[in-house]
């Protein structure tokens, strides 16, 4: 049972900033913070009364507060595909208050999606999976900005659009596409927050090379895309739904850390969850000092 305070209640987030009777919206002054992502600059973000009774339980926590709400709305993310992962990603982010989601997929919502991609439902079966998830996004929040983008992530357009974004998510289902999403990360120093599931198990990482001089890029810890076959893919060996779930919200997670400053970054972790025998374990991920993509990333500035 919650033991917060009720929800017509001021206190929680009077301290921070007060609405001035008759303006109706509490100015928070953001400052950079190390570990956030560079292109949210110091400025000057409104949060309306409703914004503010929206997220008032995030507003509550000390490490978030007004300021990292003001964040939130401030930021820009992009969500590579709207599948089993995109799905619970997407939706967090929303709800979580960020200002901008951008959301890349090619397909169409399918019968056997909607056993773990809850963004989409029954009655959208054929629609642009796009489409369908900005649908979903703004029944939770209509306040949020959802940019869709029908297509595939390739080498052609992957640069560009991901420099349109303060940080992108990875939730793709394949390694072409993983690899792609990752290099071009690199290339326009933007975070990455990468995961990947099959049958009972996920992994999580960010990959953030250029914030931390020790943190790996994603080719330090697989260099090379694996040989066709040697992996098989969810719809050739399965997927427990409710893996995607815990994966995707644990991403959104980390994306919400990034972007607020908080806490201790994934970046040279990899997290596994391994749901048959309830465990989560946490492996170091070194930087290659020879890595050809990012081995020499900090001397060249």
């Amino acid at each position: 049972m919650e033991s917060c305070p009720p929800e017509n209640s001021t206190s929680a987030w009077s301290w921070r900033g007060r609405a001035r009777p008759g303006i109706g919206f509490v100015s928070i002054m953001l400052s950079l913070c190390p570990i956030a992502v560079p292109m949210i600059s110091i400025m000057t973000i409104d949060l309306t009364e409703p914004e503010i009774h929206r997220y008032s339980r995030h507003i509550l926590l000390p490490e978030m507060g007004a300021t990292g709400q003001g964040r939130l709305k401030a930021a820009r993310v992009l969500v590579v595909g709207a599948g089993g992962l995109g799905s619970p990603l997407l939706l967090y982010l929303a709800a979580a208050g960020v200002g901008t989601i951008g959301v890349i997929d090619d397909d169409r919502v399918e019968l056997s999606n909607l056993q773990r991609q809850i963004a989409h439902s029954t009655d959208r079966i054929g629609m642009l999976k796009v489409d369908s998830a900005r649908q979903a996004a703004e029944a939770i929040n209509p306040e949020i900005r959802i940019e869709t983008h029908v297509g595939r992530l390739d080498e052609s357009n992957a640069a560009s659009l991901i420099s349109a974004y303060d940080l992108v998510c990875d939730g793709s289902d394949n390694f072409q596409t993983r690899f792609i999403v990752a290099d071009a990360a690199l290339h326009v120093r933007r975070t990455l927050v990468s995961a990947a599931v099959l049958r009972f198990e996920g992994q999580l990482s960010t990959f953030r090379p250029h914030l931390d001089p020790e943190g790996p890029c994603y080719r330090c810890l697989t260099p090379e895309i694996p040989p066709r076959g040697a992996v098989p893919s969810c719809a050739e060996a399965g997927i427990l739904g409710a893996v995607t779930g815990v994966l995707g919200s644990l991403q959104a997670t980390e994306v919400i850390k990034e972007l607020c400053g908080m806490g201790e970054s994934l970046s040279g972790r990899l997290l596994i969850w391994e749901a048959l025998a309830g465990r989560f374990r946490t492996i170091r991920l070194p930087r290659d000092p020879h890595c050809p993509s990012c081995g020499g990333l900090h001397g060249r500035g």
